[in-house]
């Protein structure tokens, strides 16, 4: 197909993703931001090696080598005794094996990352403030209505998230599912750690209804924490509600004391809670000449650590599809036909994970019994994928 001119709508880490992956197959694209400036929310991201596949390939590996960390380990723990309930190799054993690193790395430095490599990308441009309010597709062409001004292009792919206001334009509103469970998030300073109870892993601490996980970002300076426990209602679904160091503690008072500890060593002014919703599965992510990418079209729990990973796949096919395809609805009805049934997977699993992180006993030992089974299965469906 020859050089098209795309509008994407959300400046996050799949609608950026997707610019640097079209433009690099010849397309134009018109980033539609509604934020007035770079949003760079959120603590620690995972990057695993089906997502870092797709970075490296857009030339960002250098930036995610000096950037990010590499966990040598997962390890996942009792949440009262610490006791090793399961332990895998990741490191250079999962380089080896699926071909590219996994990292772990802030949210706000990939993100520059993604903007630094857009900014000397002449064939990208991305305007910030641009909040969307309609859209229109006719035969040739799709028109985008914002408060910044009118739009045109030849393809619109939605990556603008959960709230996404191009799904509610295809397939109406669609509100969000509250699932019963609240995260805390928030970043420790290593510095006031003793190192000695911290190895450099992704741990999970598994307890009755809620659990625990830390990993090492930002160049080895921080611990970004994030645990999950059952709520009974939320009112908003929001990233940024703060919350108090106090509350935390009392959620995990009769945890493991070395867990504790990282608890009261927390960045106080920055600690934040927000519910997990999800939705239900779409029946369609597109009609013509528009579609949708990442958490737009299927929004993720996080107990796979795949939010990020899916969006950025989906980056990298729709690129794909679109530069391969003899006409766009049909190449947009591929993407489609090509990534539903994984990211399906992937939101199903996310949600099992949930039950299986939180069992009870006596479901426990079972759970601990069939985890290092379960958990080689898994890792290999999701890493040996090659979105390229």
């Amino acid at each position: 197909m020859k050089a098209l001119k795309v509008l994407i709508v959300g400046a996050g880490i799949g609608g950026l993703t997707h610019a640097l992956c079209l433009s690099r197959a010849g397309h134009r694209v018109t980033v539609l931001e509604a934020n007035p400036r770079a949003e760079f929310l959120g603590a620690g991201v995972q990057i695993s090696p089906n997502a870092t596949k797709v970075l490296q390939a857009i030339g960002l590996e250098p930036g995610l080598s000096q950037r990010a960390t590499q966990p040598e380990n997962s390890i996942f723990r009792h949440w009262r005794t610490g006791a090793t309930i399961h332990h895998a190799p990741l490191g250079s054993a999962v380089k080896e094996r699926f071909g590219a690193p996994y990292y772990h790395l802030l949210r706000s430095d990939l993100m520059a990352l993604l903007t630094d490599a857009i900014a000397k990308d002449s064939r990208i441009d991305v305007v910030y403030g641009a909040k969307v309010v309609a859209f229109e597709a006719g035969d040739d062409a799709v028109f985008v209505d914002s408060l910044d001004g009118q739009f045109m292009g030849q393809v619109l792919v939605g990556a603008d998230g959960i709230h996404s206001i191009i799904r509610q334009g295809l397939l109406g509103e669609q509100l969000p599912r509250f699932t019963g469970q609240v995260a805390w998030r928030f970043l420790v300073p290593t510095a006031s750690l003793d190192a000695r109870a911290f190895s450099p892993a992704v741990t999970a601490w598994w307890g009755p209804g809620q659990h625990f996980v830390h990993y090492v970002v930002g160049q080895g300076q921080w611990m970004n924490c994030v645990c999950v426990l059952g709520a009974s209602q939320w009112a908003e679904e929001s990233w940024v509600q703060p919350g108090e160091i106090t509350d935390v503690l009392a959620d995990f008072r009769d945890w493991h004391p070395s867990l504790r500890a990282l608890i009261e060593a927390a960045d106080v002014p920055d600690i934040y809670k927000w519910a997990l919703f999800d939705r239900p599965e779409l029946p369609r992510w597109g009609a013509g000449p528009v579609t949708l990418l990442g958490d737009a079209c299927h929004a993720t729990l996080p107990f796979l650590a795949q939010g990020a990973a899916m969006a950025i796949e989906d980056a990298a096919v729709l690129s794909r599809c679109l530069s391969e395809g003899a006409d766009i609805p049909g190449s947009l009805k591929r993407y489609e036909d090509l990534r539903k049934s994984r990211t399906t997977y992937v939101q199903r699993a996310s949600q099992r994970n949930g039950w299986v992180y939180h069992a009870r006993p006596p479901l426990t030992w079972l759970r601990d019994l069939i985890t290092p089974w379960a958990g080689q299965r898994t890792m290999t469906r999701l890493y040996d994928y090659n979105a390229l």
